[in-house]
């Protein structure tokens, strides 16, 4: 027996050690090499060069454009809904006075309640969130099946039915009212008019080739891998469709979501004429209605109320839906 042996172990695990401590140093290097190239590709693409932005002059310079720049963007994009909020709950005078003035003569929270009570707008929202709701179920479902046909089935007449419904996208929208309204009076096989109803408010919304063509070419980019594998452990059409896609889809049908019921909710032309009677009528074409004869600050206050349910709706459902991650719900960790 050699009397070495009883040191080659740790010879060994010395040797192991210094390897991956080599590895690990490469590693080090390649990751500051690849965001070195990276700096450098973004200073040669920039406005200003990296020279130029070591230099102070330049770098506070543009520091304070930049400052400016997202000062503007907010005032531009916050300003109008920032100046209705303060509207809201000021006296009529001082907004007509003194419109930009910051309540000169105090608050007038009596408005919301006003508004709310007086201008009967629980019944008005009531309507407004069925219609909205029916047009996002109508759309999603839509959508999400024609744009799964269309992009994971893909049946031998596919290429020509995605090209009929790109060109329904050139038709404009005020030439099939016509057409709608008349299919709506006297609904085709069936014979029933939807005039004065809630379905036909937002049964004609599922038609929107635009969320097709949106969903289509997401579901376009999915990793056929993963699609194929589920084939092949034998999930069928339906089962590939709930389990694989709608969970791996999620980012663009939030996207959807929040399209189709913030058009539903500002929405005026189609509930004015399916809607004929007021009690059933939306916020949307309501208000407009009830400006002649309401104060300026409790039709302000209404403005407001009638607003802060879709900003919420998209400050929530934004958050749960486009930050999600695409494949969590089709691939196990």
């Amino acid at each position: 027996m050699s009397l070495d042996a009883p040191s080659r172990p740790a010879e060994v695990a010395a040797a192991s050690a210094a390897t991956a401590e080599a590895a690990a140093g490469s590693r080090r290097a390649a990751r500051r090499a690849a965001r070195g190239a990276r700096r450098r590709e973004a200073d040669a693409r920039g406005f200003t060069s990296g020279h130029d932005l070591r230099r102070p002059n330049v770098l506070w310079t543009r520091r304070v454009l930049n400052a400016l720049v997202l000062v503007g963007l907010v005032v531009v994009a916050l300003g109008p809904l920032l100046w209705l909020a303060k509207a809201a709950i000021t006296p009529t005078q001082d907004t007509l006075r003194n419109p930009m003035a910051l309540f000169p003569n105090g608050t007038d929270w009596a408005n919301l309640t006003t508004a709310w009570v007086d201008l009967n707008l629980g019944l008005y929202f009531v309507n407004t969130i069925v219609i909205a709701l029916g047009s996002w179920l109508t759309q999603m479902v839509v959508a999400t099946t024609g744009g799964y046909v269309l992009a994971i089935v893909r049946p031998r007449y596919g290429k020509v039915l995605y090209g009929l419904v790109l060109a329904t996208l050139f038709v404009p929208t005020v030439v099939l009212l016509v057409p709608l309204y008349l299919t709506v009076l006297d609904v085709p096989f069936v014979h029933v008019s939807l005039l004065n109803t809630f379905w036909g408010a937002f049964l004609p919304a599922g038609a929107s080739a635009f969320n097709v063509v949106l969903v289509k070419r997401f579901l376009d980019n999915l990793p056929r891998e993963i699609i194929e594998a589920a084939r092949v452990d034998g999930a069928g059409p339906f089962r590939l469709f709930v389990s694989i896609v709608l969970p791996m889809s999620r980012p663009i049908l939030g996207v959807v979501s929040v399209f189709a019921v913030l058009a539903a909710w500002k929405d005026f032309l189609w509930p004015l004429l399916v809607l004929p009677d007021p009690e059933l009528q939306p916020l949307s074409v309501r208000l407009p209605t009830l400006a002649p004869k309401t104060e300026l600050d409790v039709f302000l206050a209404a403005l407001l109320l009638s607003t802060a349910v879709p900003i919420a709706f998209f400050l929530l459902f934004q958050r749960f839906f486009l930050r999600g991650g695409g494949l969590g719900g089709a691939v196990k960790g």
